[in-house]
């Protein structure tokens, strides 16, 4: 190895596993939150593997379940700052406008909304609402889904 890759630190990678994916359905369970920094780790991870799908030609669904302490991810600026006593709108709704782009579907849960008063007005752009967030889990993975829980 060169000396200029040591003190980069880079190493020579052999793959000795190569994944090839013709079709995945994925769903993340966003009930919790979890972030690198600022930046959200479900989120993060839902955008890398949309990357890696169309990078790989792969078929397939990603859907993003939102519930429990995550879902204010959801909301639109005005009922973020109400729900987080803040003036600086949703931090989040250019991360999810990209995934939507990206053809990710978002989904935020009835019973959570119910639970904060919210309605589907103080919503993003985009997000459906599912009738429940652990009943979707259930039957997306019935469906031959795979949980990510970030």
């Amino acid at each position: 190895m060169n000396k200029n890759k040591e003190e980069k630190g880079e190493h020579k990678i052999v793959v000795e596993i190569p994944v090839v994916l013709e079709k995945a359905n994925v769903v993340f369970n966003m009930d919790h939150l979890a972030f690198a920094g600022d930046v959200p780790v479900g989120i993060n991870y839902m955008h890398l593997l949309a990357n890696r799908f169309r990078e790989m030609n792969t078929k397939g669904q990603i859907i993003g379940v939102f519930h429990g302490d995550a879902a204010y991810m959801t909301l639109n600026d005005e009922a973020y700052n109400s729900y987080r006593k803040a003036i600086t709108g949703n931090p989040y709704k250019g991360l999810l406008a990209e995934l939507l782009k990206q053809d990710v579907q978002i989904e935020v849960c009835a019973v959570s909304m119910k639970n904060h008063a919210w309605g589907n007005e103080e919503l993003l752009p985009g997000v459906k609402v599912n009738a429940g967030a652990v009943a979707r889990l259930i039957q997306l993975i019935q469906e031959g889904y795979v949980q990510i829980h970030p």
